[in-house]
């Protein structure tokens, strides 16, 4: 219980500083854009604007799965995190698609191009120092708390870093004499928006369906289980990811002389060992084979 508090607690504080710093960078960034006549900054501020959004889709989502299981979901509630995370890629396809079409509308000649000022050029490189120092802030606590929610909330930070070196180049670029480069700027800014939002749904709906851990996790659990010396080999181990969090199914082989007793206690260290070294699994059914005695 007191995990998932945690939990709950640490994600809900990582989306309200979020929140505080979309918030203000977006108002300088939309202020920016109107004031130096920029539409790559102000596509970028509307990009920061549902970062906003985001953040607050994460605390529900997050706050959703913490809840303790019930009798109609006895298994938790944490793939909420993953309904959480699908939702913030459907926030970033629109917004990508909205700064996309309005840059195509700029290069067929339905908007006027307008040479954007200096205060533009200061408000992208902002950005992008304060963008990056959140996509990092907030990665740190996303595999910290092994949390899709807030990995997806990451990225989208990320990639607004990402946008904003786009309108960088295409502010420096109109400046220096080429006013097409601002919306080819923003059009570029729409590619990186939805790639983003692609490889968080693929993630997302990867955790949503019963798929294996890595081979990486699953050869680690497979060394704990035979660090316990009574283990004489592991039969079979099964992984499946449930939201953020694993199940194991493990057999394990011991001395078939062994009384019940003790092949129970075994199976309960091997169980609590797993439980000690492996914080994302939620639940470990462990099974002992009899195998031949020492002696045989």
């Amino acid at each position: 219980m007191k995990q998932e508090l945690d939990f709950e607690k640490t994600a809900t504080r990582v989306s309200l500083v979020s929140v505080a710093g979309n918030t203000a960078l977006s108002l300088f960034k939309l202020l920016a854009g109107i004031l130096a006549h920029s539409g790559a900054m102000i596509s970028d501020a509307v990009h920061s604007a549902s970062d906003v959004l985001s953040s607050f889709i994460v605390i529900i989502g997050v706050k959703l799965s913490a809840r303790e299981a019930d009798r109609e979901h006895p298994y938790g509630h944490e793939r909420f995190e993953c309904v959480a995370a699908i939702l913030l890629s459907a926030v970033l396809a629109m917004t990508g698609i909205l700064i996309g079409v309005r840059a195509v509308r700029s290069l067929g000649g339905g908007e006027t191009i307008v040479m954007p000022g200096t205060l533009a050029l200061v408000a992208a490189a902002v950005s992008i120092a304060l963008k990056e120092a959140m996509y990092w802030y907030t990665r740190f606590y996303a595999r910290r708390l092994n949390s899709a929610a807030l990995m997806a909330n990451a990225w989208h930070h990320r990639s607004d870093a990402l946008s904003s070196v786009g309108a960088l180049i295409g502010i420096a670029g109109a400046r220096m004499g080429y006013p097409v480069m601002e919306p080819i700027a923003s059009l570029v800014i729409c590619l990186f928006i939805l790639k983003a939002a692609y490889d968080i749904f693929r993630d997302a709906t990867a955790k949503m369906v019963d798929r294996a851990c890595d081979a990486e996790t699953e050869k680690r659990l497979a060394d704990c289980v035979l660090r316990q010396p009574e283990v004489l080999g592991v039969d079979r181990l099964q992984t499946r990811t449930f939201g953020s969090k694993a199940y194991v199914d493990l057999e394990i082989r011991l001395d078939g002389s062994m009384t019940l007793a003790a092949a129970h206690e075994i199976a309960e260290q091997v169980h609590d060992r797993i439980e000690r070294d492996f914080p994302e699994v939620k639940h470990i059914m462990v099974h002992v084979n009899p195998g031949e005695s020492e002696g045989s």
